[in-house]
């Protein structure tokens, strides 16, 4: 008896008809998803195009081929950076009043405080471009290309706790499980690119003086979707992607023999158990094995001028900083990879926010500006969409000791900022706005489904018809509620 049919011959009945008989519907998804395998190299097998996009799709002409998004994890505070609020200073150390606040949920952090007293940002602001939009001088280089901006003040979440809000804005629901935005990019879009990945993930160090919230593979999972369309990580330090590098004594013609033997191996076993996993087997092995040419090849910037290394800063150089993950996202970018995510965190300032907050946008700003001006000079800005946030805002008020130098802020879902740039958005705007205390949303509030289904159009994407159907429900990324493209900001 074979390997096989001994096991086949171990799957209990109730096994076969759930491997079987109700995975029928996905056979048949995923066999209009991947290409037929077919001969090549030696009377070997591979899969034909590595990441192709969904019948049907994009819905529409899409303004954005790819997407570049700077997440910055651990909510920035928005009233330090780009929500200006002058007439905080006139009432520093007062509380925040009742009608502002209205009862509204508090995390366990400040719920025991006897008050709330009002912490106005150190930090000066000034005008930047055609449109006079507020910038704080941390975000001194980020001000330079304001021109090409949609900086939206009124975004808001119901999450208040960093994991069930990161987890909300990634994938569109608080509890994990369910496929991320690069995920879906990848499902319905495919990418341009066959060497690489159509979704990665970057994870830089980061400067400020603390420990940083946790992050989760599960963030850039695929959740119900076929894995093959989950994020790959890109290492900050040693090689990119572990065992990129063949062991001692095996070349590349060994390796190719090897995975022409496992794919006919793989497609024997589908043939009998009609698993569409086991393509995705297939896809990824091949897909790793052109990664081991591609990826040195991504990230050898020797090439790179000095002209663009200045455009991101002196980090630019330097493996595992957010500089150099923006230098290999343009590059990437450049290869066809649909979605780039960098996450870079410990934006979570509770206290001793003076100190940590300006190390952290010494990481980001001016990297953040060669990025837009890199992808402007190349002729790429204009199909690259760029968008920058975190998962919720800081509370205007202090958590802990208040003084006139130092201060911390508690979470704060009730408003925050994000901005976007590039494919599909207009530049130089500001939408939505708050109240004198950045505490509530007073003018065009854009909830987080409406910034997904914002991502979603400049893609291309209809955000109510890209569904997969589990657990009875067509799912999407925004969700059964309602949501919104902010058409107020798309070009």
């Amino acid at each position: 008896m074979s390997p096989v049919q001994e096991r086949l011959h171990l799957l209990s009945r109730r096994h076969f008809f759930k491997r079987t008989g109700l995975a029928m519907g996905r056979v048949a998804l995923a066999g209009m998803m991947l290409p037929e395998l077919t001969r090549a190299r030696a009377g070997g097998l591979t899969v034909g195009k590595a990441h192709p996009s969904l019948p049907g799709l994009p819905h529409f002409a899409p303004k954005a081929k790819r997407i570049i998004y700077l997440f910055m994890n651990g909510g920035p505070s928005q009233m330090d950076l780009l929500d200006y609020k002058p007439g905080l200073g006139k009432i520093f150390d007062s509380d925040l009043p009742d009608s502002i606040r209205m009862g509204q949920r508090l995390t366990t952090m400040t719920s025991g405080q006897s008050r709330f007293p009002i912490a106005p940002s150190i930090y000066q602001f000034k005008q930047y471009g055609k449109a006079g939009i507020w910038f704080s001088e941390l975000l001194s280089h980020t001000a330079e290309v304001a021109d090409e901006l949609a900086v939206i003040r009124s975004v808001h979440t119901e999450a208040i706790n960093h994991d069930p809000a990161v987890t909300y804005i990634q994938t569109g629901n608080q509890i994990p499980g369910k496929p991320s935005l690069g995920s879906w990019l990848s499902y319905g879009l495919g990418s341009e690119c066959d060497n690489l990945p159509s979704f990665v993930v970057m994870t830089p160090s980061w400067s400020a003086k603390r420990d940083a919230q946790a992050l989760y593979q599960r963030l850039w999972s695929a959740g119900f979707l076929p894995t093959k369309h989950a994020g790959v990580s890109l290492r900050a330090k040693g090689d990119p992607v572990l065992y990129i590098n063949d062991p001692p004594g095996v070349d590349r013609e060994t390796r190719r023999d090897m995975l022409d033997t496992l794919a006919e191996l793989n497609a024997a076993e589908h043939k009998i158990i009609g698993d569409p996993e086991i393509h995705t087997r297939i896809a990824q092995y091949e897909m790793a094995f052109r990664m081991q040419a591609s990826i040195p090849d991504l990230t050898n910037i020797a090439g790179e001028t000095k002209a663009t290394l200045d455009f991101y800063g002196p980090e630019a150089t330097v493996p595992g900083t957010f500089s150099h993950s923006c230098l290999l996202a343009r590059r990437l970018a450049e290869r066809g990879v649909r979605c780039i995510e960098i996450f870079h965190r410990e934006w979570d300032h509770h206290g001793d926010l003076p100190r940590d907050l300006p190390l952290q946008c010494r990481d980001v700003d001016h990297a953040c500006m060669g990025l837009i001006k890199d992808l402007k000079s190349r002729g790429m800005l204009d199909e690259t969409l760029v968008v920058w946030g975190g998962e919720f805002g800081r509370t205007v008020y202090c958590q802990g000791k208040l003084t006139k130098t130092d201060y911390g802020r508690d979470h704060h879902p009730r408003c925050f900022t994000m901005w976007m740039a590039g494919g599909g958005v207009k530049g130089g705007l500001v939408h939505g706005e708050t109240d004198e205390f950045s505490y509530n949303v007073v003018k065009d509030p854009v909830h987080i489904r409406d910034i997904n289904a914002t991502i979603l159009h400049c893609m291309g994407i209809d955000h109510s018809r890209l569904t997969y159907k589990f657990q009875g429900l067509d799912q999407k990324l925004t969700g059964v509620e309602e949501a919104h493209p902010v058409n107020a900001i798309l070009a």
